[in-house]
């Protein structure tokens, strides 16, 4: 039977759309050898990342009840896929190779595919009386096409998070505000809540013991600038600080963060200060990790300072003055580290001094 009746398929375009175009050689040969209710099954296409398709072709009608029509039917053959969402449409195609618009069926909705429902298709897709009176039944052969796409349900796309906004306009706008916080002459509308739980220190000093005492009464808080403590109170609210962050303003961030041991902004202006280390901040930058105990930022300096040329061109600037008076145990460190490791001595010297 093969060589009398033979479908071929050969796909036209890739990805989750296909066309596949079938071509039944031996049209008559095949509706006298298969009866009603039987079929013959193209080879398998992919489609849609390893789903296998054919089309089944019966030549005399799927059932008694479509025994003058030809019925076509799309079969997903991927024996444990599940919920295939598809579109399709065949077409009787012309001599031309272009679809017949009498005679293309188009799926009226998207059609799922399973286990369970391994079929759709068309019990009369064409009369055969209609196909042998065309012009499109050339040589014994017709052709078929599939137009087949993969629908991929979308995804429910959850938005970020936008709690950092809505805290920022908390702040912003000052509603339900109930503590009122002077820094540097400027007076900063806050809430004590949302103070309280973004740092362990406000956490104790807010709804501690001074409790009462902050209850009415504005806090003062001293020895920092306003625009820090403004910086530092964004940074509370929306967990973000700004994209021009300065290595200046770092720094005294920095000292903020620690101060009221908020860890994450803390590492972020750490960070900042390893990044931009130059000659003309590094002992500025130095003096601050050995008073403040950031280990990061210290170590990243020294490493800096090891080169020769680094340590020269620091000696000239104002912050190696402040380092000199402030902190000389780092400066002893950093000698002892850049002494050849022969001058055992000398290490040992310098750091009696």
């Amino acid at each position: 039977m093969a060589e009398h009746c033979k479908i071929s398929a050969a796909i036209v375009a890739g990805s989750e759309e296909k066309s596949c175009v079938l071509k039944v050689d031996g049209y008559s040969r095949s509706k006298a050898l298969l009866k009603n209710g039987k079929w013959r099954t193209s080879a398998h296409f992919g489609v849609g990342g390893g789903y296998n398709w054919a089309v089944r072709y019966c030549p005399n009608g799927c059932n008694k009840d479509y025994a003058d029509s030809i019925s076509l039917f799309l079969y997903l053959q991927s024996a444990n896929a599940e919920d295939v969402k598809v579109k399709y449409t065949l077409s009787l195609l012309d001599k031309n190779g272009q679809p017949v618009p009498s005679y293309s069926r188009t799926s009226s909705a998207i059609r799922t595919f399973s286990r369970k429902v391994t079929n759709w298709g068309y019990n009369e897709f064409i009369k055969k009386a209609d196909l042998e009176g065309s012009a499109h039944l050339m040589d014994d052969c017709l052709s078929i096409r599939c137009d087949l796409t993969i629908i991929h349900d979308e995804e429910t796309r959850v938005p970020p998070s936008d709690l950092h906004q809505h805290l920022g306009d908390l702040l912003k706008n000052k509603d339900a505000a109930d503590l009122t916080i002077q820094v540097g002459g400027e007076t900063f509308s806050t809430h004590r809540c949302v103070l309280a739980a973004r740092s362990s220190v406000f956490k104790a000093e807010l709804l501690g013991a001074m409790k009462e005492s902050s209850a009415a009464s504005p806090i003062e808080i001293c020895d920092m600038e306003a625009d820090v403590f403004k910086s530092l109170l964004n940074f509370i609210y929306t967990d973000s600080v700004s994209p021009v962050l300065d290595v200046v303003m770092a720094s005294h961030l920095l000292v903020a963060a620690d101060r009221y041991n908020i860890e994450r902004l803390k590492q972020i202006c750490e960070q900042k200060l390893c990044n931009q280390i130059d000659s003309g901040m590094v002992a500025t930058s130095l003096a601050l990790a050995e008073q403040h105990g950031f280990h990061r930022l210290k170590e990243a300096c020294l490493q800096f300072l090891a080169s020769p040329s680094n340590f020269k061109a620091m000696m000239v600037t104002d912050g190696y003055e402040h380092l000199k008076s402030s902190c000389p145990s780092v400066l002893k460190e950093l000698i002892a580290r850049i002494l050849p490791a022969e001058w055992d001595v000398a290490k040992d010297m310098v750091m009696e001094i």
